[in-house]
């Protein structure tokens, strides 16, 4: 779709939003024309949101305005200051996010989300509700000032100053602030105004004296009530307008009708309203608002700041490496990206030249052939040989998370019954309790209006299901901190709904149930000299597969040289050219029979000329009986691996017989084997290395990658754990598979504050204020009761529930 146009004279067949032509038979809202639904629907909401000014800046009469507008953002066109805002770059897409504070409710997401609609080039916008951040990837024409202008056209203009890493949660809504502030102030000042009537004074000086103050409260509630409260009235609005009321709509006709009816009374001199009730209301309620924000912003900043990945980088220091964690990674530091690893944070190629996918960040799958001095940004996975980056920013571990959370490596996976339920609520609990006070207040005006308008104002504040929206994003964002803090690690909160489903767990073996580093390795054949170690060396350190690992280490003391044409085939092997010659490495092609035969292992072949094999002898982790013998009471067990069948005796007396055993699995059969179970209507759980099993983690319903502090986090899995940790697994899904139990729990509360206080509120026995009280205080007990129980059952279940420091 074109750019924004100039406006169009409405006598015409053009589109008043994006200017295309218009048959006869199109759309007209408000003696406008519009191409197709999508344009009239983003008119639909500038015009709601009151941001017409988008037309007006692209109209022939904006032209000046348009200028002055440009002026303002003229710095947007000086590349180092590009180059300090974007996250990616390449020749042809550019990826950015910004903080955007206007974010308030779904109009917003949605126009946010169509960003397309209004400036060529612009690819695709996805908004973090929770965040207030929105990630834009364009190409050309447009141009990252020309996406600042848009959104400043808008009325979404982005905060582009860099937001501080490492201190998030000092990160603060001052507008909430500010509207908590007046409102206590002014709720302060309405009581005392309101003292000759709470002291019952009645002869005319003190009528008089009454009524004046009456009228000072009437003008003090203006501003809680259209500043203070502006929020709740806005999100009301946009929900009716878009004919899906919100759960903001009862609070708004609680707020009004309130105001209505004291404003009725003030000026018939019939009485002094409840103007103290209205501001107690509005204050109560932002201070509910600010203590749910504050502690969502607290599991935020543990899930993204704190509960790191287990994930490592290879640094080389004076010609040796070492392994160092991503938070400790500093610019200027010298990575070795080898193949198939991610890198985490930009930085400057210095090898000669690179090929990244950079899938992770813009889903196209081309490689990037960069060369030495090119500019290279965090997501992308090397899919050649080893290469060296020097860092030039530290690692923004929220950048890595908002990646692994990308909807391109999302699964179709259907929602759990706790999602489903509180969906289910949501849609039908405003109409219910719409009903209920318009009945409350139909029974009792004509016994006594005054009290037919608290009871329909308390049923309205009380009845929130406030309560079951937070049940989840607090006690399952409370369940990740933990998790995380016992370094297993969760995509969202989505997983813990899947595992409750989990029938069938599948493992893969190398790198998995076998300990990395601790296998014996041997050499049978030919011979090598040691310029012939030194091209094997050379050849094994561009991959971080395990086996690769084990033979690097069998030649420690052997020195490198460089790599040309290197190819890695998943499953099969290595192959490249070292110093002229033909360096391969792969599986063995002998077949095995099923019993325990002797194997030729890794064969090497140096210019196609077989030279020998290598045998690796692995060691199982600690406790691998025991972990498998608590599984194996609540799940079904399988196990694939690429390897031979000299080990299925030792395998068989760890999974039993009546598990599935399979050697010999390639990637392809791997990924069938899930799918073939599935389709038997099991729901399968892949835990694997992320190494030669990606295809089926991803395929699979739940897929758990083990890490043993190395760079092979795989962006299609929905959980990371530290391969050290591996003995608490039965732990990990037994917490998660409770967790969920809780928040049935928490319904049931919820439903039970509900049913008591809307009981209440229909006899009359309850003011406004009292119900604004309580309904914060529902939330904050739902909240308590996630984050307390499920802290108590990983204390139960001997898991660590806070980081010592």
């Amino acid at each position: 779709m074109k750019g924004p146009m100039p406006l169009k004279q409405t006598n015409t067949l053009s589109c008043y939003h994006c200017g295309e032509s218009c048959p006869t038979t199109d759309i007209l809202e408000d003696d406008k024309y519009f191409c197709c639904e999508g344009c009239k629907m983003v008119y639909g909401l500038l015009h709601a949101h009151g941001l017409e000014q988008y037309y007006q800046l692209n109209s022939s009469a904006g032209t000046s305005q348009r200028k002055k507008h440009d002026t303002v953002h003229d710095h947007l066109d000086n590349p180092e200051v590009v180059n300090q805002l974007i996250d990616f770059q390449d020749q042809k897409y550019t990826v950015v996010r910004f903080q955007i504070p206007q974010i308030h409710c779904s109009s917003c997401l949605w126009l946010l989300e169509n960003l397309h609609r209004f400036e060529g080039g612009i690819v695709s916008s996805r908004v973090n509700f929770l965040k207030k951040e929105a990630k834009i990837r364009f190409e050309a024409p447009a141009t990252l000032k020309k996406v600042v202008m848009l959104l400043d056209s808008i009325g979404y203009s982005p905060n582009l100053a860099k937001v501080n890493k490492d201190e998030p949660g000092k990160t603060t809504n001052k507008s909430l602030l500010y509207k908590l502030g007046l409102s206590g102030f002014i709720f302060g000042n309405i009581m005392l105004f309101s003292f000759p009537e709470y002291l019952g004074l009645e002869n005319m000086s003190d009528r008089l004296f009454r009524q004046v103050f009456s009228y000072l409260n009437l003008v003090l509630i203006l501003p809680v009530i259209f500043y203070c409260a502006k929020d709740y009235l806005t999100s009301a609005i946009n929900g009716l307008k878009s004919r899906h009321p919100n759960i903001d709509v009862p609070i708004a006709l609680g707020i009004l009708a309130l105001f209505g009816r004291s404003a009725y009374e003030i000026t018939t001199g019939i009485g002094s309203g409840y103007l103290d009730s209205l501001a107690g209301l509005i204050f109560f309620l932002l201070i509910g608002k600010w203590f749910q924000e504050k502690t969502y912003q607290r599991i935020s900043f543990d899930r993204d700041y704190r509960s790191y990945f287990p994930m490592a980088i290879t640094v080389v220091e004076d010609d040796h490496t070492r392994s160092v964690a991503l938070e400790k990674l500093r610019p200027g530091d010298q990575m070795l990206i080898r193949h198939g690893e991610i890198v985490p944070t930009d930085g400057v190629l210095t090898s000669n030249h690179a090929q990244l996918d950079y899938s992770f960040v813009t889903g196209e799958s081309d490689p990037v052939h960069l060369q030495q001095g090119d500019k290279v940004y965090a997501g992308g996975r090397q899919t050649g040989g080893a290469i060296h980056v020097v860092t030039d920013k530290k690692v923004d571990q929220s950048y890595l998370t908002s990646l692994w959370n990308d909807d391109v490596f999302r699964k179709s996976n259907p929602q759990g019954l706790p999602s489903k339920l509180a969906n289910k609520v949501a849609t039908y609990f405003t109409t219910v309790i719409l009903l209920v006070a318009i009945c409350t207040l139909i029974y009792w005006y004509p016994i006594n209006p005054a009290i037919a308008f608290q009871s329909f104002t308390a049923v309205l504040i009380i009845a929130c299901p406030c309560a079951v929206a937070l049940s989840i994003p607090f006690t399952f964002g409370n369940v990740m901190r933990i998790l995380g803090t016992n370094h297993f690690y969760l995509k969202n909160t989505t997983v813990i709904e899947t595992l409750s489903e989990i029938d069938w767990l599948v493992f893969d073996k190398t790198g998995t149930i076998t300990l990395n580093g601790d296998q014996k390795i041997s050499y049978q054949g030919i011979k090598l000299s040691d310029e012939e170690e030194s091209w094997v060396r050379s050849l094994v350190d561009q991959s971080n597969h395990p086996v690769s690992n084990q033979i690097s280490h069998y030649y420690t003391n052997v020195s490198t040289e460089p790599v040309t044409s290197f190819e890695s085939t998943t499953g099969v092997g290595l192959r490249a050219s070292v110093k002229g010659h033909s360096i391969e490495i792969r599986k063995s092609q002998k077949v095995d029979t099923e019993s325990f035969q002797p194997d030729r292992g890794t064969v090497l072949m140096i210019d196609n000329e077989e030279k020998g094999y290598y045998v690796l002898r692995h060691k199982f982790r600690d406790n691998l009986n025991k972990v498998i013998g608590i599984l194996k009471q609540n799940y079904r067990l399988s196990l694939l691996t690429g390897d031979h069948a000299s080990e299925k005796p030792a395998l068989e007396e760890i999974f039993g017989t009546e598990s599935h055993l399979l050697f010999r699995q390639s990637p392809r059969d791997k990924l069938n084997y899930i799918k073939s179970m599935q389709e038997k209507g099991h729901k399968v759980m892949m835990i694997g290395d992320g190494l030669n099993d990606a295809g089926a983690l991803k395929q699979s319903n739940l897929g758990l990658v083990i890490t043993d502090e190395v760079n092979n986090f795989v962006p299609a899995c929905d959980a990371i754990m530290q391969a050290g940790k591996f003995n608490k697994l039965p732990q990990f899904l037994t917490f998660m598979h409770q967790s969920v139990k809780l928040i049935y729990v928490s319904y049931a509360i919820a439903f039970l504050y509900n049913i008591i206080g809307i009981s209440f509120a229909v006899q009359g026995l309850l003011s406004p204020v009292i119900a604004a009280i309580l309904m914060p205080l529902s939330s904050i007990t739902i909240v308590l009761f996630g984050i307390g129980s499920s802290s108590w059952l990983a204390h139960r279940l001997e898991l660590t529930s806070y980081k010592m420091l």
